[in-house]
């Protein structure tokens, strides 16, 4: 079972318009397109898809719209009711595929709502099962809950994956040791102080820095996805890469959800990790080939690229952060 968590979800509202965006302009558009989202849900609907057993954890009164559409996609979900409702993030496609996200902050969770919504996750999953904790935290969440949240489900047994940026990100680095973290070159580069430019550049030095973050931060394994650039996967066993699938980019909204759902669709089913590095690059560059916020189902998935094994630059020697 693989359990995801979402603190902060949203209704993913598409506009596609018909020409391109215009700062200041009336613009046509085809009619507006919702699917329930959240970067956690997100994970849960592509491994749903996929035939993998996941259940969402969310915040959310029954009379949600978002509840709604999860019933519809036939997705398991625990919903935490909440005081306020929930937010209406906004996605603007152009026609050559170009999307401009505007994000809502999302409802304040007091302390009560916030200690059932742990307790939910706690309930949900058990020892072996993985939990993914995914996405921005929303208002009245400290930022250190995933680092929190992974210590106590990691003295539970329970395999934690997380995917998020900025202070919740460093907090889960600094305070915790998640069996899987994945980050992208620009959140790889601003945890160890270094470039991501040159990460994207030298598969080596992108190898080299997610072992560097394996070994200081005690992480288990590191998925580094490098969007056009292909992806970097660093265990105790290795390092890997594969280089980027070729696909008609239409947009990359749900892309490195895709990729970690991809991961974990291979690792569940006992693949080695070559095998779940080229199987989180599909999924991604699969979403990355879909409109909107749409995300890959199996019949959406590219032939399965090769990944290589790759020699990490060292760290210690060349580097100084």
């Amino acid at each position: 079972m693989i359990v995801t968590v979402t603190a902060n979800p949203a209704t993913d509202r598409l506009i596609s318009l018909l020409e391109p965006l215009e700062r200041g302009a009336v613009l046509r558009s085809e009619a507006a397109h919702d699917d329930p989202g959240g970067k956690g849900i997100n994970v849960a609907r592509v491994l749903h898809a996929a035939g993998v057993p996941a259940t969402a954890v969310l915040p959310g009164s029954p009379d949600e719209p978002l509840l709604a559409a999860l019933d519809d996609l036939g997705l398991s979900y625990r919903a935490v009711p909440v005081r306020e409702r929930l937010r209406v993030n906004l996605t603007l496609a152009d026609p050559d595929g170009t999307t401009t996200k505007i994000n809502s902050p999302g409802p304040t969770l007091d302390e009560a709502e916030l200690k059932q919504l742990t307790e939910a996750l706690v309930d949900a999953v058990g020892a072996g099962d993985w939990a993914v904790l995914s996405g921005s935290l929303p208002p009245g969440v400290p930022a250190d809950w995933y680092a929190a949240t992974t210590n106590a489900l990691k003295q539970a047994g329970v395999r934690v994956a997380v995917d998020t940026s900025g202070d919740a990100l460093g907090l889960t680095v600094e305070h915790s040791s998640p069996d899987l973290l994945k980050p992208n070159s620009d959140e790889l580069a601003e945890l160890l102080g270094c470039d991501a430019a040159e990460i994207e550049r030298d598969h080596g030095q992108a190898a080299g820095r997610a072992q560097q973050l394996r070994d200081t931060a005690g992480v288990g394994t590191v998925l580094l996805t490098l969007g056009g650039d292909g992806a970097v996967l660093a265990t105790a066993e290795g390092s890997w890469f594969c280089p980027p699938v070729a696909i008609t980019q239409r947009s990359t909204v749900g892309a490195g959800d895709s990729s970690l759902a991809g991961y974990l669709v291979a690792e569940v089913a006992g693949r080695p990790p070559a095998e779940c590095l080229a199987s989180a690059a599909a999924h991604g560059a699969a979403a990355a080939s879909l409109p909107g916020s749409a995300l890959p189902g199996p019949a959406d998935l590219p032939p399965p690229p090769t990944a290589v094994a790759v020699e990490p630059a060292s760290w210690r020697t060349t580097w100084n952060n």
